[in-house]
């Protein structure tokens, strides 16, 4: 982790805050009218503290400035291109630069380490394709600390659990979902976890408590890290545990972490509970300033035991906003909607969007009503509409779903 001691990263912060303001009032529209319009320029802002004079980003405005017009370098500067689901029609898009990726996958790199993974391990990645950009970053974050790494592919079970074991994996990266289907399919095929090479699991894209992380270690006898991440910058290792597992440490060197009472927009407390808002500080092709990202979340007041003096936070793993995280993927429900009227050509009256566990998989699984309009006496025909209706979510929002046509009166009782 960083040895800056707080003064020095705190002068640190403000002078990448000022670079990073200068270059989004500079070349992003977007930021300069919204500063113009609260009477601010780059210059009002003099210490880290100002940073609450200064208007929120939301997910709504990445769909509306979709797809380039949040750059604020020009797309021959461009070097990866991502796009997340976004809250509207269009999804969210996002570029980095070459030296925005130099940052990122040093960032990562050093969230590894302080996972325990070195030079000697083999690194087996797994995660669904909503994620899929997340992958790539470890896989690249842990060739520069020397490991060996199985990139992420689409496996079955069966196959995964024979890397497993064959490759000598000692470092999982997974979701919570995908370590709890591995560890049931371990069982059921009697294999017993002492004798693969596993020992670190590394859990991403979901919030995990303390009695799930118990059953999933004594599962596989391995230690888990939690690492948190946004879909709207490269991904993961924004904050990440230390050996001490008491809350997450945030890479302050690279973002701005602030807690605010959701309802108000104020800064709350130190300890109090809210809603976490970050700003980038070194990335240069898509600047993220004051960025609300809907995950509730405290500061942890107390020193680390760990002796180092980065901010903590504690990931609450509940939402301020109607997003649902289903495998590391976050699913907004207008979106939800307008892909349901891509399928359908128009949105049901009645309809029952949540997150279900099937098993130990969670989906999203939307109910639809049976109107006149989509009534059919044709099995065939209503199997036509649940298949249409589920790859078109599936495509594009890249997580499992499950679709249920319903009678009306049904809804309301189940």
């Amino acid at each position: 982790m960083s040895n800056l001691d707080p003064e020095e990263r705190k002068q640190l912060q403000l002078e990448r805050l000022q670079s990073t303001l200068n270059r989004a009032f500079r070349n992003v529209p977007f930021h300069r009218n919204r500063l113009q319009e609260k009477g601010l320029e780059p210059s009002c802002i003099g210490s880290v503290d100002d940073l609450a004079l200064l208007p929120f980003m939301e997910r709504k405005h990445l769909g509306e400035h979709y797809p380039y017009g949040l750059f604020a370098v020009p797309l021959r500067d461009i070097v990866r291109i991502h796009s997340a689901p976004g809250t509207t029609s269009n999804p969210t898009v996002s570029g980095y630069t070459r030296q925005d990726m130099l940052f990122w996958r040093q960032m990562t790199a050093n969230a590894l380490e302080i996972s325990g993974v070195t030079s000697q391990d083999i690194l087996q990645i797994n995660l669904d394709f909503g994620l899929a950009n997340w992958g790539r970053d470890y896989k690249d974050s842990a060739e520069i600390i020397g490991a060996g790494v199985i990139p992420s592919t689409t496996l079955s079970l069966d196959k995964q659990l024979m890397v497993l074991r064959d490759y000598k994996t000692s470092v999982l990266i997974t979701t919570p979902s995908m370590a709890s289907e591995l560890a049931d399919h371990m069982l059921k095929s009697e294999v017993n976890p002492a004798k693969l090479s596993l020992t670190t699991l590394i859990l991403v894209g979901e919030h995990v408590d303390h009695s799930f992380r118990e059953l999933i270690e004594k599962q596989l006898h391995v230690k888990t890290w939690l690492h948190y991440g946004l879909s709207e910058v490269p991904g993961p290792a924004i904050a990440f545990e230390c050996s001490e597992h008491v809350g997450l440490h945030v890479n302050e060197e690279y973002f701005l972490a602030e807690i605010i009472d959701p309802q108000n927009g104020r800064v709350v407390g130190a300890g109090r509970a809210g809603e976490l808002v970050l700003t980038t500080l070194t990335t240069r092709a898509f600047p993220l300033i004051r960025f609300r990202t809907g995950d509730r979340a405290r500061f942890v007041r107390e020193i680390c035991p760990c002796g180092q003096s980065l901010s903590r936070i504690e990931w609450l793993g509940r939402r301020t906003d109607d997003m649902l995280n289903i495998r590391g993927v976050k699913v907004h429900q207008q979106q939800i909607l307008l892909q349901i009227k891509r399928a359908l050509g128009f949105v049901p009256d009645h309809y029952h969007i949540s997150k279900q566990q099937q098993g130990l998989k969670n989906l999203l699984e939307v109910w639809i009503f049976v109107d006149d309009t989509l009534f059919s006496d044709e099995i065939k025909a209503l199997e036509s509409v649940v298949k249409r209706v589920g790859s078109i979510l599936h495509e594009n929002l890249g997580v499992p779903v499950t679709i249920r046509l319903k009678e009306k009166d049904s809804f309301g009782r189940e």
